[in-house]
């Protein structure tokens, strides 16, 4: 497997930032539907496993590009 350049790691943190953001609304705006308390809908939030598993390879993909990005990578 080759090494990703910048531009596709760029590419693949904005489209994962876009659908945590979008998972996140709409998680929030059915809990607001189903009129639970806010504290219910965070914890929601907080425990929900595929936005953990976004959160993590967002951060891997952050860490190679700072890698990417910095001075003395090739």
């Amino acid at each position: 497997m080759s090494v990703p350049s910048l531009q596709e790691l760029l590419e693949s943190i904005e489209a994962l930032t876009s659908y945590r953001d979008r998972l996140v609304a709409d998680v929030t705006a059915m809990g607001q539907r189903l009129k639970l308390p806010q504290k219910k809908v965070d914890a929601t939030l907080a425990s929900h496993a595929e936005l953990q598993r976004i959160e993590a390879v967002l951060a891997q993909l952050i860490s190679q590009k700072d890698a990417t990005s910095s001075p003395g990578s090739p």
